[in-house]
């Protein structure tokens, strides 16, 4: 059974920063993929931020610049640095973990709201 632990969402004013981790725990396997998507009411859910097995980062174009997303220090984690946050950012954030040969996993999401 894989499990995803997020943390790190919360309530911050604009232009704040907050830090988001994600541990995947379980017979994970093989990792292909670590990312974040976030849906925020009334809007589609979106693909914030992934990192692949070989290193390789993607983000939206909507936080380049403003996101870094990284490994985290514990085994089969990571993490996502958010700058420079607009209220437009406030989203409820899921973080997913693709394997080998397996079903995409998701966490059960942490709430970032931002005040402008």
């Amino acid at each position: 059974q894989v499990q995803l632990v997020e943390s790190g969402g919360g309530l911050v004013q604009a232009g704040g920063s907050l830090r988001l981790s994600c541990a995947a725990s379980g017979s994970i396997g093989i990792i292909n993929a670590m990312g974040w998507y976030r849906h925020a009411p009334g809007k589609e859910r979106e693909l914030v931020a992934a990192i692949l097995s070989g290193g390789t980062t993607n983000y939206a174009d909507s936080v380049k610049g403003r996101f870094t997303i990284s490994r985290g220090n514990a085994k089969n984690s990571v993490c996502l640095q958010m700058s420079s946050l607009k209220p437009e950012d406030t989203a409820l954030y899921f973080c997913y973990v693709d394997v080998l040969f397996g079903p995409r996993r998701w966490g059960q999401g942490t709430q970032v709201t931002v005040s402008s």
